[in-house]
């Protein structure tokens, strides 16, 4: 990584991880790819070795960096046919919409608001300055304690509950306990008409193909080890339900079946993503 010692204490590792992991699908994949992203890679500036890293390995990541790229590309997609102007990231890590699509922002009027704790998302700011990139008018960085205040501080950064918006939550819920996830699942479906919440969640590890497991139990162990411990799996049934007693209206489960046909239809290849992780698109 680049910059000082402190810099490196305050950026997330998970968060770098999956920067890399979508620079890895341009890099070792061939087209057409479903994400186009290395500017994450150059926010994390990892060094020359960072595909000889164990969590880059190319064969045993292909199912894992394919369910990145899809998930983001999904929302992404979500975002430019809703024709919303608001667009809430949680847990932004080093998410690079407002970088690559920001002249679509800036046509649609379209406000950007990214959600973190105050550490990694003040390192990504200093990032985001030292590579030219800036901080528009438009992209809003909210820090935030997600076990704290945060639904004010992002009003506070002007953010309008009562104007429809997309709101995303990736890789995020597994984290969380499964009452922390509806609190965030009540606040969303209280905003205005026509708002969407997409979130992804993981399935319990026997629901994963067989060979995704040993992957899947490794990150685990990892989660626990680092200290921040997986502590919700769901399968579609559950969080749909929980959707709907949050109070939306509106509840799809997007399995991954449906992500293998709108993105990766006709690869021979193998990078198609796995079924560990799927995606909730809930409605107001």
């Amino acid at each position: 990584m680049t910059g000082t010692g402190e810099d490196l204490a305050a950026a997330d590792h998970t968060a770098v991880r999956v920067a890399l992991w979508r620079a890895l699908h341009v890099r070792a994949d061939p087209p057409p790819h479903v994400l186009d992203d290395e500017i994450g890679l150059r926010l994390a500036g990892p060094g020359d070795g960072w595909r000889d890293r164990p969590d880059m390995d190319v064969d045993a990541t292909r199912r894992t960096r394919a369910s990145i790229v899809a998930r983001t590309r999904f929302v992404e997609d979500l975002v430019l046919e809703r024709g919303v102007d608001q667009y809430v990231v949680l847990g932004a890590g080093l998410d690079t919409f407002a970088q690559r699509r920001q002249e679509h922002a800036e046509a649609a009027g379209l406000r950007v608001f990214e959600v973190d704790r105050p550490g990694p998302q003040a390192w990504k700011r200093r990032r985001l300055e030292e590579l030219g990139f800036g901080v528009p008018p438009w992209l809003r960085l909210v820090p935030v304690d997600f076990e704290g205040d945060w639904w004010d501080r992002l009003a506070a950064a002007g953010f309008d509950p009562g104007r429809p918006a997309v709101v995303a939550s990736t890789g995020v819920t597994m984290y969380l306990t499964r009452e922390a996830n509806a609190s965030t699942f009540r606040l969303v479906a209280g905003l205005a008409p026509g708002s969407l919440f997409v979130t992804t969640f993981l399935r319990p590890p026997a629901d994963v193909e067989p060979e995704q497991r040993p992957q899947l139990e490794a990150a685990v162990a990892g989660a626990r080890a680092a200290g921040t411990p997986f502590l919700s799996f769901f399968r579609p049934a559950e969080i749909q339900a929980l959707a709907r007693e949050s109070g939306f209206r509106e509840v799809r489960h997007v399995p991954v079946e449906e992500l293998d046909r709108r993105y990766f239809e006709g690869r021979t290849d193998g990078v198609r993503p796995s079924r560990g992780e799927e995606l909730l698109v809930a409605g107001t």
